[in-house]
């Protein structure tokens, strides 16, 4: 259902409201919305946020931060959606008019914690972060196709550009993914 020039999709979550929202208003405005007023408490805390796009199942942008860089959780959704968006290195920027057929899914994060054995890892519950000296490489929990820790372990370390037999340093967190 369309509406002067609005995508209204009646299922979404509130944070994934704010993210086509958001796009909606960069597109027309060609500028960042402000957060607003009518923002529940707990999307006005600080945490890291992901914004995915998927067009017809298949990713078309993803943008996020591991830990907050926005005043709170509303204002890392607008920005890490536009982000998504615009700014994706892997994708051509997304258009205005694919917005409609866009889904959009938010993950927050959690904090990470490091862990020291791979014991403590599980990629159905926990994201991770993998580091080695300045190169870090990050992967969403729940992804299809990444089943196993060592699966999970090797893509984020592929992501980083960390080699097979570096050490490493290994985060986790959990997700709050909205749909």
């Amino acid at each position: 259902m369309e509406r002067l020039g609005e995508v209204i999709m009646p299922t979404e979550s509130y944070p994934v409201k704010l993210a086509r929202t958001s796009l909606q208003y960069y597109y027309q405005h060609n500028c960042i919305m402000p957060v607003p007023g009518d923002v529940p408490a707990n999307f006005m805390v600080r945490a890291g946020v992901f914004v995915s796009l998927k067009k017809k199942g298949a990713l078309r942008g993803c943008i996020g931060t591991f830990l907050p860089v926005q005043e709170n959780v509303a204002m890392e959704i607008i920005i890490n959606a536009i982000s998504a968006a615009m700014e994706d290195p892997r994708f051509c920027p997304v258009d205005a008019e694919e917005l409609p057929e866009l889904t959009i899914s938010v993950d927050v994060l959690g904090t990470p914690e490091q862990v020291h054995s791979e014991a403590e890892l599980d990629p159905a519950r926990y994201g991770i972060i993998v580091s080695n000296g300045t190169c870090r490489g990050l992967l969403l929990p729940m992804l299809d196709g990444v089943d196993t820790v060592a699966q999970q372990i090797a893509i984020t370390r592929q992501k980083a550009g960390i080699g097979f037999d570096e050490p490493l340093e290994i985060y986790r967190f959990t997700v709050t993914r909205y749909n």
